[in-house]
């Protein structure tokens, strides 16, 4: 049948994959992740694994969205990266699992460097970047790890990401290699 679920996918993988695609689409629109994606995406994971798993499965899932919070909460806390990102990523533990959630966000950071290099390309703010990149290591080695005025997500003057593709490739690459 057109609809079967490949051997050594789950439902819960195919239901993933589907919140990271549409949550691609519209962070490319909109630069926004909605809460009720990212939030309902989470709470039918963990509502789902209490059905299939009872509180085991639960609490892996409790533990996967912790995980992906936790994960890139610094970035959010050093204002680099958006709420929204954060918030999915957790979406993507609680579906995934702890194990999961780090390789979807090793995959992720991966894609967000190579969606970084192809966007700056494509914008001629490259070498604008790079420049930018070691002057932020560069305070924080001499001021500690906070945000530089400036540099934020709030007001870099350069194109922004919209990270949600590098988390749905990265989500995507850790289903398919896993």
């Amino acid at each position: 049948m057109p609809w079967d679920i490949p051997e050594g996918i789950e439902l819960g993988h195919v239901v993933v994959l589907g919140v990271v695609a549409v949550a691609a689409v519209i962070d490319v629109r909109t630069r926004r992740l909605p809460n009720f994606l990212t939030f309902g995406a989470a709470a039918v994971a963990l509502l789902y694994s209490l059905w299939v798993n009872g509180l085991h499965g639960f609490a892996l899932s409790a533990a996967g969205w912790a995980t992906g919070i936790a994960l890139f909460l610094p970035m959010f806390l050093l204002r680099g990266m958006g709420a929204g990102d954060v918030k999915l990523l957790g979406a993507v533990g609680s579906w995934l699992g702890p194990a999961g959630v780090l390789y979807a966000a090793l995959y992720s950071v991966l894609a967000g460097g190579v969606l970084a290099l192809i966007v700056g390309a494509m914008h001629g703010y490259l070498g604008k970047a790079l420049s930018n990149l070691w002057g932020l290591l560069m305070f924080w080695r001499t001021a500690g790890l906070q945000p530089l005025p400036g540099l934020t997500i709030d007001d870099a003057p350069g194109p922004r990401l919209a990270y949600g593709v590098a988390i749905a490739a990265g989500t995507f690459a850790a289903v398919w290699l896993r």
